[in-house]
């Protein structure tokens, strides 16, 4: 069998052009799997290649998240595909590759303070921030403060993402050319460039249905951000706002006193299933309120049960709330199958999703809730959620409210059983 050649499609050969000119900080955005994040590692290790003793970065939110999704898959089948002869050295503990030409690819999250001195006790030529809508703009400002290493190339920092909300602040600096913070026309806006990418340019490269079936088949907004890439508009009658997350959003959570898990499981599953809302979230001693993780899924019974066991152990949670109002005695019979002793709670809607969740989106307008860090999709999904047009349940926002109506003792809207 013939060995498989790298080729680029006409959307990344006109990305690389973008990519070599002259602007120092360039997005690509658009669709999933349209081949942003392949190509983004393509120009970033041709220029560690070419510039001995050069050093990059690979940045996203969490360190597990760029370790799993972009060392572990993409930048591997990069190597193996476009410089198979290349003889390179790494270090999973610090998250480092080593070119034979002595540069570096750093790889790491900006998810905790330790892992972020460590990536950033260097400078770099090269800074790429993989999901970037994930990351909050301080973190992104900071970063680029490393983006600061002497050589003969162009320092530049890339990005990429699948547009979120016109608020977002990718949206304001590489659209509409304007500081996200103090909201004054950017001094050179030539320096920001932008770029759809698809996944309708990269067909070629992806599994037969991809587009037609997987993406296709998604809501109105999700087609419009996963398929057509477009930058979404608020909803009206949604009970958040981007500007209320984000006018409270901290980079690490204090001291907490009391942290639960919130679950809002799926009824079946496979590839057509609603996703199952797993939300990790504390209260400290001043009764405020930290939302911590979105590992939210879309699986089988047996992955998601893992799911919520594994964020009720990182965080050393109190316990999990599950709402049973679909399922029963079986969601908790089967996070019992992964982990016996577990402490859970049972809650079961009342009333309405939007009359439960009032009380917890009048936190977030006091600006009691703070989000440790970035959470695209769940934030999406708070703040599209409109029940007059809604056609899927809104999973993720669903595990933040129960999570956060236990924390906050709000209980007009559910009837609780602890097992």
């Amino acid at each position: 069998m013939a060995r498989k050649t790298f080729k680029k499609t006409d959307d990344q050969t006109r990305a690389i052009r973008l990519l070599g000119g002259p602007a120092k900080y360039v997005l690509l955005f658009g669709g999933s799997r349209s081949g942003k994040t392949f190509i983004l590692l393509y120009a970033l290790t041709v220029r560690a290649i070419k510039t001995p003793g050069s050093r990059h970065a690979v940045l996203r939110f969490r360190a597990n998240a760029v370790r799993q999704a972009v060392w572990n898959d993409t930048f591997l089948k990069l190597m193996r595909l476009c410089f198979p002869g290349l003889k390179w050295k790494e270090n999973r503990v610090d998250g480092l590759i080593k070119l034979p030409n002595g540069s570096e690819i750093w790889f790491g999250g900006l998810d905790s303070a330790e892992r972020v001195d460590k990536i950033l006790g260097r400078e770099f030529a090269t800074m790429y921030f993989n999901e970037c809508s994930e990351i909050s703009y301080p973190a992104i400002t900071t970063a680029l403060t490393r983006l600061a290493q002497k050589t003969p190339l162009q320092n530049k920092a890339y990005f990429d993402c699948n547009p979120s909300g016109k608020r977002h602040w990718s949206y304001k600096l590489f659209v509409d050319k304007i500081d996200p913070e103090n909201k004054t026309p950017l001094r050179f806006p030539e320096n920001y460039v932008s770029m759809l990418m698809n996944p309708s340019g990269n067909a070629e490269n992806l599994p037969a249905g991809y587009i037609e079936e997987t993406l296709s088949g998604l809501s109105r907004r999700q087609r419009q951000r996963f398929l057509e890439g477009r930058w979404l508009e608020e909803t009206e009658g949604a009970l958040w706002k981007h500007a209320m997350i984000d006018a409270y959003r901290v980079a690490e959570a204090p001291p907490l006193t009391r942290i639960v898990v919130g679950v809002d499981p799926a009824v079946s599953s496979g590839s057509a299933s609603d996703e199952t809302g797993i939300v990790a979230a504390g209260r400290s001693r001043d009764n405020n309120y930290f939302v911590l993780n979105d590992a939210s899924l879309r699986g089988t019974p047996l992955e998601w049960a893992q799911a919520v066991v594994a964020e009720y152990k990182k965080h050393q949670a109190d316990r999990v709330v599950a709402e049973v109002n679909n399922g029963g005695d079986l969601i908790i019979a089967n996070l019992r199958r992964v982990a016996p002793d577990i402490p859970c709670k049972t809650v079961r809607a009342a009333r309405g999703k939007i009359i439960r969740a009032e009380p917890i989106a009048a936190l977030y307008e006091q600006g009691k809730v703070h989000h440790a860090g970035s959470f695209a999709e769940l934030e999406e999904q708070m703040c599209s959620y409109n029940p007059a047009t809604a056609k899927s349940s809104p999973d993720r926002m669903d595990a933040l409210v129960w999570a956060l109506t236990d924390l906050s003792n709000y209980g007009s809207a559910i009837q609780a059983i602890t097992v």
